[in-house]
């Protein structure tokens, strides 16, 4: 078994949708980045990178390369889950947490880890999100930004699957 680690964390700015788990959440500022700058995929991407010693998201999806630009995040799941079954892994469970003052995101839960599960070829009961606020402190506890971690632990499948 191996576990990894994710974080990611963006600026929140007007005139851009606030994606987080593949959702398309109702909110006045949005997260900026290359791609649709989905925090919480990211961080999973990066936890599940991590485990399997394949990297980040950084190296293998540069905010220099045209292809990502604006490129749904759930895409680069699926580029992720890939390279973790083409190595051999199989995920066993994810565990994330959102950090934002504002929207209230715990009626969004269900479906963004739904939508991850899907992603990764799992049952919903192996992924878990969980929401917080930074109590007002920080980048994050001004409203400024959104930031998320994960951490994943998967397995090296035996030859025989």
């Amino acid at each position: 078994m191996r576990i990894g680690l994710g974080y990611d964390i963006h600026q929140l700015v007007t005139g851009r949708k606030l994606i987080l788990g593949g959702v398309d959440i109702p909110f006045d500022k949005g997260l900026l980045g290359h791609s649709d700058a989905d925090v919480l995929v990211h961080a999973v991407c990066d936890a599940l990178l991590g485990a399997a010693c394949l990297g980040d998201i950084g190296m293998l999806f540069p905010d220099t390369d045209p292809e990502y630009k604006d490129i749904d995040s759930m895409k680069l799941l699926i580029k992720t889950y890939d390279l973790l079954k083409e190595n051999g892994y199989s995920i066993i469970n994810i565990d994330a947490t959102v950090s934002a003052e504002a929207p209230k995101l715990s009626s969004y839960r269900e479906e963004m880890r739904g939508n991850i599960s899907k992603v990764l070829h799992t049952d919903s009961d192996s992924v878990n999100v969980k929401f917080t606020t930074s109590e007002g402190l920080g980048f994050v506890g001004k409203g400024e930004g959104i930031n998320a971690m994960c951490i994943a632990l998967i397995e090296k499948r035996s030859r025989k699957e």
